[in-house]
């Protein structure tokens, strides 16, 4: 063989392995790109969450030691969003008018706000995680008895909050599962031997899922068929109905 079929051959390898590079890399970007887009997924569905909570606490269906503990644990997850929406774009450019849109979506309930590394490196972070988690807690001891929870629904106004809580609840089941899922494909790709060989990931950072208590209160009821389709916005009006306590 002479030397320029030798260099010929050394290019078509130098060239295959340079496209291999290239074909990854692009996969890898749209599996980052598709993480940052389920966390902002998520975040709005815990934000229509926490706004629900809100709205129930605000309602007066509630006694007031149970509507001042609802109301104080989803204040404190509407306020840890983080001011980090522009980082964000700046981190993921093509993914900026998702971002423009997903604060005009939230701004109702509280503009939801997160920065890259929530977005990409740490998930929610431990401190939302563990605001998620507590505002849980509040809401399954608020409502772990079925038959005490059924004496809130026969009131019109609590049970339409009620939906529409159930109905942003499931939604955030959904919603980080998804983004969880997301999270885990992207691992598993960058775990692979080639992909650290050639740097494919660049300076992104690793991708976290995000762990907190969203298990299902007893006394919940479970959505409508069409919630997965549907969302409704419930204003209370004053009323007076069956209340219990939270201790």
């Amino acid at each position: 063989m002479i030397w320029s079929e030798i260099a010929v051959a050394v290019l078509l390898v130098a060239g295959l392995i340079v496209w291999f590079a290239l074909v990854n890399a692009r996969r890898l970007d749209r599996l980052h790109r598709k993480v940052v887009a389920s966390r902002l997924a998520l975040d709005s569905q815990l934000l229509r969450r926490a706004s629900s909570a809100q709205d129930l606490a605000s309602s007066g269906v509630l006694d007031p030691v149970s509507s001042v503990l609802l109301a104080e644990s989803a204040r404190t997850v509407l306020l840890e969003a983080a001011d980090g929406d522009s980082e964000l774009a700046v981190a993921v450019p093509d993914l900026s008018e998702l971002v423009a849109a997903h604060r005009t979506v939230t701004a109702h309930g509280g503009a939801s706000r997160i920065g890259v590394l929530q977005a990409l490196d740490a998930g929610l972070g431990a401190q939302r995680e563990l605001h998620e988690s507590e505002l849980t807690a509040v809401i399954t001891e608020l409502l772990e008895s079925p038959e005490e929870s059924a004496q809130l629904y026969t009131a019109p106004e609590a049970a339409a909050l009620l939906d529409n809580l159930s109905g942003a609840w499931y939604r955030v089941q959904l919603a980080r599962r998804f983004h969880n899922e997301s999270v885990l494909q992207a691992q598993r790709v960058r775990a692979k031997g080639w992909v650290r060989l050639f740097r494919l990931a660049g300076y992104a950072p690793m991708p976290h899922t995000v762990e907190f208590d969203d298990t299902w209160p007893a006394g919940l009821k479970q959505p409508r068929a069409n919630v997965a389709a549907t969302t409704s916005s419930v204003s209370a009006e004053p009323g007076t109905s069956s209340t219990r306590s939270v201790s």
